[in-house]
């Protein structure tokens, strides 16, 4: 920390820097009254109480060591945090002493809060939700990222409705981090090698409760101006600047790791800009071994973990191949790999010198473990992958899922803090959540309607302060500004969403139908409202037009008393939001949304989702927690929208304006309270961050990290000799082929008799099966053949058999043969198959 602040602080008030640094404080409010009680104005402003620290008057502050309230809390809270940090936690209590070592997570952006904004949407909220729940657990994990100077860019509107970017300045002193130093005492500075120069990396570290997040940043005094602005800008659009930021992110961070020496065997890159790390990890264990790049790959490789986010091939980052060979020189002549080599792991076609640097390609083939983040979205993504599989059933594409969920003491508010606790008791996000639901559902309608209202009240005071501030911005009059503040009514239904405004995402389906949608807003019997914010990526020109438009239609006189755009949509905004709203609304182009998780955060705090059924929703939606919009399936006609914008509007007129609006005579809607509790107790559990992590450690983690020790003991000898037999298996391959295929009706069922011929491959090495593709919703079918009588002396030719039921036809089956090793995840890590023409 620093230590001049640490020196300024009176003796008895120094822990409050301990307390500050520590960014539990971002989920955990048990401080907040006494940083509120440094300075109200400066905390309400910033929520940051490592800024504060530096701002308020040091000498001011000695009045505190006089306030006795002041300093018990201060002596509570130092408390808490430590018998926090001692806590057992879910993982040391259920998994015995080294069963994981320390997991790196690797991200292009972190969401914690707006106190440290290395964000720009949904997979940095993600990341940063990861850390704290890891954190809340006891799972041993730390983060690696950057951190930018600038960050994602904020937004205003301007008298048109068109966004305008901004981008502020991040300055690290007023950030609650420190930096890393090394034994010496001085900035701990890492080196990469970029061509004719070394660029040089400080690191930083955010204390995230027991989790350590450390972020990386070129702007070193030694390097040149250009280098120094690499970190800058978060997503920079220039490809060789996006580039130089994942070789930061991907071979800086495992270069924090080895100078820390941390004992990570486990890294989990969260989306494909991580992938680097898969080369630098491999050159670092050649380094230490002097083994092969062929045996570094195997050997480290077993201890990746790549999750893809990405809803289209599209979205994932590639380069050059020129730029590629550029900027891996020296690494080229560090592993004596060629270059065709490195780029042949990012190329759909390793042969094809024309073809991008994909990094998701890398960052498969990198890895032993690949998923998607919801059910729906790893079928799509096995889609995108099938080029790297190309005669491999799409069923079979190595991507599995685990759905995202989200840190739900992040999400809620303090009436849902108390209710909970009520309820289901403090700890309750600490441990496993079977009894949740059953506590939830003992909770009484007067109870959750009362709560509910409590939540849109505060909602209805925070649009209408942050309406005032967006138009005193702009200097508007003050008969504007009292307009402003009178904006929505606590007794009517609140709609709300909040997402980037990008085509796929159809943030105006809504609007389709301008008149309609009034109409339906200014009901004198059953009004509703809107709540809306988002933000349109800067080159977005299309986004840009969607956000004027949903501006432009707030600002209709005969709507804008129930109708609020809020702008520079951010973490702070959307847990006003979440917190707040009735019904939450997202309408995504299916099957374009991967997961979603802005619904989730509705969950814990009563309100309701309509959504369309893609992601998250698609695996959520039943009849008694919420509605759903389409008919989940995929429609490419551009009609379709249309549809959908009219079931959108019957559906609010026809099922959840009246049902939010049927009261009983204590005033109190008891069908939307039936959805509500329903909603809170089976969906928030579940679509929780707590759930996502266990499932996380029990069958990725665990496994993985068992896989990872077997390949690598004893000086790695398996992943040795996994290089020899793969070495083996790929010249031999083509020698295998099959002979003639019989097959015959008896007993109800199919039986098979095929010859196969393995040239100079052993027996063993294959698995010969029947495959019978997916029918009717069914998984596909995959029947083990036995090996029988060898045909003749000289060839290395046999018969298997294998029978299956003739509920199916014959031609449905196909014999097939793949590669077969115990240690080996196929065809992850082997996609060689061949079928029986």
């Amino acid at each position: 920390m620093s230590p001049f602040l640490y020196q300024a602080l009176p003796e008895g008030l120094d822990k409050l820097a301990e307390l500050a640094l520590d960014l539990r404080w971002t989920w955990s409010h048990e401080g907040d009254r006494l940083w509120s009680a440094i300075d109200p104005e400066v905390w309400d402003r910033t929520q940051n109480p490592w800024l504060m620290l530096q701002i308020v008057s040091h000498v001011e502050m000695r009045k505190f060591l006089r306030d006795r309230v002041f300093m018990g809390e201060l002596r509570y809270l130092l408390q808490s945090r430590k018998e926090y940090l001692e806590n057992p936690g879910w993982f040391r209590q259920h998994y015995p002493n080294k069963t994981l070592n320390t997991i790196a997570y690797f991200s292009m952006e972190f969401g914690l809060a707006e106190a440290l904004p290395l964000y720009a949407g949904g997979l940095g909220i993600l990341a940063g939700g990861y850390l704290k729940t890891a954190s809340d657990l006891q799972v041993p994990m730390v983060g690696i990222g950057l951190l930018y100077q600038q960050g994602y860019f904020r937004q205003m509107v301007d008298g048109n409705g068109w966004q305008i970017e901004a981008y502020p300045y991040n300055d690290p002193n007023s950030l609650p981090i420190r930096l890393v130093t090394d034994a010496g005492g001085g900035w701990l500075r890492l080196s990469l090698e970029l061509p004719g120069r070394t660029l040089w990396l400080r690191v930083w570290q955010a204390q995230v409760g027991g989790v350590m997040l450390y972020l990386l940043d070129s702007n070193d005094p030694l390097n040149s101006a250009t280098d120094r602005g690499i970190t800058n800008k978060l997503y920079d659009d220039r490809p060789e600047i996006r580039l130089m930021q994942e070789m930061i992110l991907g071979m800086g961070g495992w270069r924090v790791v080895d100078a820390l020496g941390l004992p990570v065997e486990l890294c989990h890159l969260n989306e494909g800009h991580a992938a680097f790390l898969v080369l630098e990890r491999a050159r670092s264990y050649m380094a230490q071994t002097g083994d092969s790049l062929a045996v570094a790959l195997c050997a480290t490789r077993a201890g990746n973990v790549f999750t893809t986010h990405t809803p289209v091939a599209a979205g994932f980052d590639s380069f050059p191949p020129h730029l590629i060979a550029h900027y891996f020189r020296d690494y080229l002549q560090a592993t004596g790999a060629s270059a065709e080599q490195i780029l042949a792991l990012g190329r759909k076609d390793p042969n094809n010198p024309d073809e991008p640097f994909n990094m998701a390609y890398l960052a498969m083939r990198g890895s032993s473990c690949v998923n998607g983040v919801s059910q729906l979205h790893a079928r799509v993504s096995r889609r995108i992958f099938q080029p790297l599989y190309s005669r491999w059933p799409e069923a079979e594409v190595p991507v599995d899922h685990i759905t995202n969920g989200v840190h739900v003491p992040s999400w809620d508010s303090q009436f849902t803090d108390e209710l909970w606790t009520k309820a289901c008791g403090k700890e309750r996000w600490l441990h496993e959540l079977e009894d949740l639901a059953e506590a939830i559902q003992e909770l009484s309608d007067a109870e959750l309607w009362a709560f509910r209202t409590g939540q849109c009240r505060n909602l209805i005071d925070f649009v209408r302060q942050r309406l005032a501030y967006q138009l005193s911005q702009h200097g508007a009059s003050s008969d504007k500004l009292e307009e402003a503040r009178r904006t929505l009514d606590t007794d009517a239904l609140i709609l709300g969403f909040a997402r980037r405004f990008t085509s796929y995402k159809r943030p105006n389906l809504l609007l389709t139908n301008p008149a309609r949608l009034e109409s339906i807003i200014n009901n004198p019997s059953y009004p509703l409202q809107l709540v809306v914010a988002g933000k349109a990526h800067p080159d977005d020109v299309e986004g840009k037009r969607l956000v004027q438009q949903f501006v432009t239609f707030a600002s209709r006189p005969g709507v804008r008393h129930r109708v609020a755009f809020i702008e520079d949509y951010d973490m702070a905004i959307a847990q006003e939001l979440v917190q707040g709203v009735d019904l939450w609304l997202n309408t995504p182009r299916r099957p374009w949304e991967a997961c979603g998780t802005s619904g989730m955060k509705v969950l814990v705090n009563g309100g309701l989702n309509f959504s369309e059924l893609d992601g998250w929703w698609a695996e959520a939606y039943s009849p008694d927690v919420g509605w759903a919009l389409g008919d989940g399936k995929e429609h490419p006609e551009p009609g379709w929208d249309i549809t959908e914008a009219n079931q959108l509007y019957d559906t609010l007129e026809q099922e959840v304006i009246p049902e939010f609006y049927n009261r009983d005579k204590h005033g109190v809607p008891t069908g939307w309270v039936a959805r509500m509790r329903a909603s809170m107790a089976r969906l928030a559990p579940r679509f929780s961050s707590n759930r996502m992590l266990r499932q996380y450690v029990e069958e990725v983690y665990v496994p993985m990290t068992a896989r990872f020790r077997q390949r690598n003991r004893e000086g790695a000898r398996l992943a040795k000799e996994l290089c020899r037999w793969q070495d083996r298996l790929g010249q031999n391959w083509p020698g295998v082929h099959f002979g003639e295929v019989e097959v015959h009706l008896e007993d109800n069922l199919w039986k098979f008799r095929v010859k196969v011929y393995l040239g100079k491959i052993a027996p063993s090495s294959v698995s010969v099966e029947l495959y019978a593709n997916p029918l009717n919703g069914q998984d596909a079918v995959r029947i083990p053949m036995v090996r029988g009588q060898k045909i003749g002396e000289a060839s290395n030719g046999y018969i298997y058999r294998g029978e299956t039921g003739a509920a199916r036809p014959a031609a449905d089956f196909t014999p097939r043969i793949i590669p077969a090793h115990p240690s080996l995840v196929v065809p992850l890590e082997d996609s060689h198959i061949l079928w029986q023409k």
